[in-house]
């Protein structure tokens, strides 16, 4: 398990990396989702979420952030959502 404020420390880390900037990062239960993202910029990730490995946890918060650059899903997210994936896989 992560701690919320290292939780939240991994989101902004790598939301530097990815050269985004969300309004704000939350961490509440979610009942059909592991995250969503507002249009507005703020993130909010289930709190069962700290309880994943760190390469699912990894998988999720790439895939939010992401949706600050392209709000919708579509062959162009996809693309980007991989590439950021391969980009971790070859790091480790």
């Amino acid at each position: 398990m992560i701690d919320p404020v290292d939780f939240k420390a991994e989101v902004w880390n790598l939301a530097k990396d990815i050269r985004v900037q969300p309004k704000e990062i939350h961490i509440r239960e979610m009942s059909k989702k592991w995250g969503s993202c507002s249009s507005r910029g703020r993130l909010t990730f289930d709190k069962k979420l700290l309880n994943e490995p760190k390469s699912f946890r990894f998988e999720v918060i790439i895939h939010e952030l992401l949706h600050l650059r392209y709000p919708k899903h579509g062959k162009m997210f996809d693309a980007l959502v991989q590439e950021y994936l391969n980009r971790n896989i070859e790091k480790n």
